[in-house]
């Protein structure tokens, strides 16, 4: 320990980083989902083939025109492949014409 006298005034960090990422505009949402093609991602994890075909079905009903392309299209979005997966998400959606993204992901 230093025996010099600091009169009761320490120094101190501040305990949170500085901000490195800058905040970014979050896409409009679409308006409808009819005439629309959407696409399913997955993680791969709690059943998500089994909610997205009730999910299907049940947007099929309201939206009679919708489009969906199957999780399958776009492999595992949490595997050993992930990085891979993700960098070539935006394009593989330019390539199916995707509209918007109904992303599952299990806890």
């Amino acid at each position: 320990m230093s025996n010099a006298s600091n009169d009761g005034h320490f120094e101190a960090l501040w305990p949170r980083s500085p901000r490195w990422l800058t905040k970014k505009t979050l896409a409009p949402r679409l308006d409808t989902l009819e005439g629309k093609n959407i696409a399913f991602l997955w993680d791969y994890m709690f059943r998500g083939d089994e909610v997205f075909t009730l999910m299907e079905e049940g947007l099929k009903q309201r939206f009679p025109r919708v489009k969906f392309v199957s999780w399958k299209e776009f492999g595992n979005t949490h595997s050993k492949n992930e990085r891979e997966v993700l960098a070539s998400l935006p394009q593989r959606l330019k390539e199916f014409g995707i509209d918007g993204v109904i992303s599952g992901m299990a806890c």
